[in-house]
């Protein structure tokens, strides 16, 4: 497939996984997410500039296709996880504008979007405004340290949507690059719990529910 030219630069784990949870409302209207989060590392002044840029651009997350093939099957790509998406994000204009810019920042990253919407489907149920026990926000449940190390410093930006959703993706790209690949290690990374099984295995799971079907 011809890579696309973009247009600008207690709950438990069975509750997450069949999206069911809901959570209880905490002050300021945001909802608690039980995931781990990230651990603070030192990064070399070379990664934290290359991160840094990574963040920085924040053109709208749309893409043109060099071929009409391509553009339809993202369209057919669209629909049918939008389908999927009904029941959590019922507004249609929210829902398709979550997926454009789930699939655009996937992508940017170098990354499968299926595996994203895994990994949001365990890490915050699909919640905008989740925060974890530790701290983490949104919907990839980024740690407000990484505001500090790769952006202006306000972690309240990280319950923007595609601000969320960029540095997430950023983030676990840079996990990706350290395991060399290895994507078990680099969710297990990601979720701050590298090495052990349960976190890899459910975000893996989940991203069967996002493929799609031929």
């Amino acid at each position: 497939m011809t890579r696309p030219v973009w247009g600008g630069a207690g709950l438990t784990r069975r509750d997450w996984l069949s999206g069911t949870a809901a959570g209880l409302l905490l002050a300021g209207g945001a909802s608690p997410a039980w995931a781990g989060g990230q651990v603070e590392e030192p990064l070399a002044n070379a990664v934290k500039t290359a991160l840094s840029a990574a963040i920085g651009n924040t053109a709208p997350p749309k893409a043109v296709f060099t071929n009409i093939e391509d553009r339809l099957r993202y369209l057919r790509w669209l629909g049918a996880m939008s389908e999927r998406l009904k029941k959590r994000k019922p507004d249609t204009q929210t829902r398709l504008e979550f997926l454009e810019t789930v699939w655009y920042e996937s992508h940017r990253a170098g990354l499968e979007t299926a595996l994203v919407l895994g990994l949001i489907q365990v890490e915050s149920g699909f919640r905008k405004y989740a925060i974890s026990r530790v701290g983490a926000r949104g919907y990839m449940q980024v740690m407000p340290f990484w505001s500090r190390l790769i952006g202006d410093g306000d972690p309240g930006k990280l319950f923007h949507m595609q601000t969320n959703l960029r540095f997430g993706c950023v983030i676990l790209r840079h996990y990706v690059d350290i395991e060399k690949g290895d994507l078990y290690l680099a969710l297990g990374r990601y979720n701050g719990s590298r090495g052990r099984p349960e976190y890899p295995s459910a975000v893996f799971a989940s991203r069967k529910l996002w493929e799609l079907r031929d």
